[in-house]
């Protein structure tokens, strides 16, 4: 079909900390961290030639993901926004607690207004059927079910990590272990050194 988009080059899963809430008690990605985190994206994108012909996935939380998912759209990557909440609720959760979280939900209606593709919302059904699993867990396997139907010989996961565990259930760690379990590849930005 003609409407139909070509098969991507390589898809893309983009996934990471979010900044630092203001209450955080031991800093992870605190604000100040911006300008560097941001230069070492363009750089992984720059290698990645990441560019039209690719196909990006990403959940859209404040820091990390919207971080690289601006700097994909700034290549022409297409992009695709998964997400384990209804949008509003998701802002809630995962862009407006960071610091500056008003300046983070505007990015992301920037972003959105950006594409006329509203965000895959991880069905109600799967959500309430996790078994023990987080929603957010939940939403990394299906983010990544996603990607992998292009095929796992063109998924690149770009994460911005830590090393660490999350706060919580379904973060960095689970995509990243995720990931490596279907041998793709990973380019991992680590926060430590940044």
């Amino acid at each position: 079909m003609a409407d139909e988009p070509a098969a991507p080059r390589r898809v893309l899963v983009l996934a990471g900390h979010l900044v630092d809430a203001p209450a955080r008690g031991v800093p992870r990605f605190p604000p100040e961290r911006l300008a560097r985190v941001t230069a070492a994206v363009e750089a992984v994108l720059d290698t990645l030639r990441a560019g039209p012909s690719d196909l990006a996935f990403t959940q859209g939380a404040s820091g990390g993901d919207l971080i690289l998912a601006e700097a994909c759209v700034a290549r022409g990557v297409r992009l695709q926004l998964v997400q384990p909440l209804p949008e509003q609720e998701f802002l809630r959760r995962s862009v407006l607690p960071s610091a500056d979280g008003a300046q983070w939900a505007k990015r992301y209606r920037a972003l959105r207004r950006w594409y006329a593709t509203p965000p895959l919302t991880l069905p109600a059904s799967a959500a309430a059927d996790c078994g023990g699993a987080s929603v957010f867990e939940r939403c990394n396997v299906w983010m990544l079910g996603q990607a992998l139907a292009w095929g796992a010989d063109k998924l690149t996961l770009v994460c911005l990590w830590d090393g660490g565990d999350g706060d919580g259930s379904g973060g960095t760690r689970h995509l990243v272990e995720l990931v490596r379990q279907h041998g793709s590849h990973v380019e991992w930005i680590d926060l430590r050194r940044l």
